[in-house]
């Protein structure tokens, strides 16, 4: 475990490193801690700052990686809310400082992609047991029933609560250190350091049913029943994975199913969120109900939107108009990422996003990486439900680990544990060609 914090490296690389281990790692806690973080590893790499770096921010991956930021900014200048636009510059501004920090640092970030993704991994592991520490604790305390731990009182948002993180941007998280474990333990040769990684991912996957996020656990299932064998199996391994995931997969199916809160969770929600009506007394209403009613909105300026900013103030009048008077209340946003575009910055900004998305997708197949290309189907799913960009956790993951996997990614890696713990570095390539 001492090649995790101790790395043979100049020491202004060691900085960097432990800049970027400690960031990892307090992304499942406050913003606070990331943000001050965040600074630090800025102010290093401008100390540490050399000419021949400056190559690396003017090519196209920079470009994209920031885009999103450049059209948030573009989009300010037709607003007519310019401190609505200023606070969305605030809320995104990493977005447009990851990929200069990964272009600038004189960081191998390739070389300690796997310490990296393992201390960030083992942060998140823990974080769910100890959530489900505090909620045998207070199950303990009040005498309840152990059932109560699978009911709504212990689940999605009441669940994450401890840590206050929305359930959904804590689960985007905790996916991909799933995805890690798994790739580790089906990569690792047998021994103790496999056992450590399925009990990791046991503890994950129970942490991903208890938060309950419908659009990562759709994720999921692609990413256990297809992806992983596409990437870390050869042809003749790949049917016999996907037989026993997929029998497992039911499994799990008949489970959620069997239980109340999460039949409530994963099928009735799933149908309330996709009714074209709304009934007397629902506490929230369904998102399909919100998204009809901003089409308006959308038909009003088609090309470029309505201007960074303006997307809540627009709602708010539409809901009341329409009656959704839930939303109205709570000042919701669209809940769904794409359309969030085509509000603010219409079919231009929309088609940069996408463009974007493409060009992850694009680089994580040509490199056959798991990771970057299961981060990549989380972000563009669970765009389509949730505003990812416009909350603090959802743009820290999206800027951090878009740019964290450009700049690192190098083909499927072996997990990191069993050479961490040895000492012993390896290149050989797993994975033989499809």
């Amino acid at each position: 475990m001492k090649r995790l914090f101790l790395i043979n490296d100049s020491t202004a690389n060691k900085i960097s490193y432990y800049h970027l281990l400690f960031l990892l790692a307090s992304l499942p806690f406050d913003f606070f801690y990331s943000h001050v973080i965040i600074i630090s590893f800025a102010v290093h790499t401008i100390i540490q700052f050399k000419k021949q770096s400056v190559k690396a921010v003017f090519n196209l991956q920079t470009l994209l990686l920031m885009s999103v930021f450049l059209i948030t900014v573009l989009s300010t200048v037709y607003s007519p809310d310019k401190p609505a636009a200023f606070n969305e510059w605030g809320r995104q501004v990493t977005i447009l400082l990851f990929p200069l920090l990964f272009a600038l640092t004189s960081l191998d970030v390739k070389k300690y992609r796997q310490n990296l993704l393992l201390a960030f991994s083992m942060v998140c592991t823990l974080t769910v047991a100890y959530l489900y520490i505090n909620v045998l604790y207070i199950i303990r305390f009040y005498h309840l029933p152990l059932s109560c731990l699978f009911s709504n009182h212990f689940s999605n948002h009441n669940f994450s609560d401890p840590i206050g993180m929305h359930a959904t941007f804590f689960s985007l998280q905790v996916a991909i250190a799933f995805v890690f474990m798994i790739s580790g333990f089906v990569q690792q040769p047998p021994g103790w350091y496999k056992g450590l990684y399925f009990i990791g991912m046991g503890i994950l996957l129970a942490g991903l049913v208890q938060l309950g996020a419908k659009s990562v656990i759709v994720c999921l299932f692609i990413i256990i029943n297809l992806l992983v064998p596409l990437f870390l199996f050869e042809k003749n391994k790949r049917l016999k994975f996907m037989l026993v995931t997929g029998a497992l997969s039911l499994f799990a199916m008949a489970f959620i199913i069997s239980s109340t809160a999460f039949r409530e969770r994963f099928v009735a929600a799933l149908h309330t969120d996709l009714s074209r009506n709304i009934k007397y007394g629902d506490a929230v209403e369904p998102r399909l109900v919100r998204w009809k009613a901003a089409a308006g909105l959308i038909t009003n300026s088609p090309v470029i939107g309505h201007g960074a900013g303006t997307e809540i103030g627009l709602l708010q009048d539409v809901f009341f108009n329409k009656k959704i008077y839930h939303a109205f209340l709570d000042k919701l946003n669209i809940h769904s990422q794409y359309l969030s575009f085509l509000i603010k910055s219409g079919i231009i900004g929309l088609a940069v996003y996408l463009a974007t998305l493409f060009f992850g997708f694009k680089a994580a197949w040509q490199k056959r990486d798991l990771l970057f290309f299961s981060f990549m189907l989380l972000v563009a799913l669970v765009s389509v439900s949730e505003n990812l960009l416009d909350v603090d956790k959802g743009v820290m993951f999206y800027a951090l680990f878009f740019s964290f996997f450009a700049f690192s990614s190098d083909g499927t890696r072996a997990g990191g544990m069993h050479n961490l713990l040895n000492g012993v570095a390896t290149k050989q390539q797993i994975v033989t060609s499809l």
